[in-house]
């Protein structure tokens, strides 16, 4: 009797993910020129684009109300640094890799913070335009998947057959002659050699 094999090395997929988002930000602080709609709207409503900019971000609609420096008629300084429009730079730059400093974030927010959240609403828009090429593909690793097979060549009870115990009036059907033991594929290899 055969002992079955036993696999040891399973298929692996190999995954390569191609990025073509910049590593820093798409277009400088000044640069409202880029995407007019959002400066006017930027200008015209400053608590409304902030709260569609985080919205699209992923967080609470009304987050950007919260800040110190945001009334229900437009953005006023206080003089404080606005800790939502802070927390959303940072946070925003965090999750896509983008190079920078919470100092460097601070100065924006608190001198440009207009401009500050026009960058920021112009680079979500880059990137769900960008483009990410994936390209998964398998390797399958050989692995052995030969199993041998008895050999059934003296097997008694045939007519002719070494160890024939025969019975009366059986005769084995022409052409059933016994097979010869099974060899497999040259590029397969046994894991362990026939008994």
């Amino acid at each position: 009797m055969a002992s079955p094999v036993v696999v040891m090395t399973q298929p692996q997929q190999t995954t390569t993910i191609i990025s073509t988002q910049p590593k820093g930000w798409n277009t400088g602080i000044f640069e409202c020129c880029e995407d007019c709609g959002i400066c006017c709207c930027a200008f015209w409503c400053m608590p409304c684009f902030m709260c569609k900019t985080v919205d699209q971000f992923g967080e609470c609609l009304c987050l950007p109300l919260l800040d110190t420096s945001c009334n229900g008629c437009g953005y006023i300084s206080t003089g404080a640094i606005p800790p939502v429009s802070l927390a959303m730079r940072v946070a925003f730059r965090e999750r896509h890799g983008i190079p920078g400093s919470i100092f460097n974030d601070c100065c924006i927010m608190y001198w440009c913070n207009c401009c500050g959240w026009c960058q920021i609403a112009r680079e979500m828009k880059a990137r769900k335009s960008a483009v990410t090429v994936i390209n998964a593909s398998t390797t399958v690793l050989p692995h052995p998947t030969y199993m041998p097979q008895p050999n059934y060549a003296g097997q008694p009870g045939y007519a002719g057959q070494p160890g024939y115990a025969g019975q009366p009036g059986y005769a084995p059907p022409p052409g059933n002659a016994p097979q010869p033991g099974y060899a497999p594929p040259a590029n397969q290899v046994a894991p362990y050699p026939p008994k």
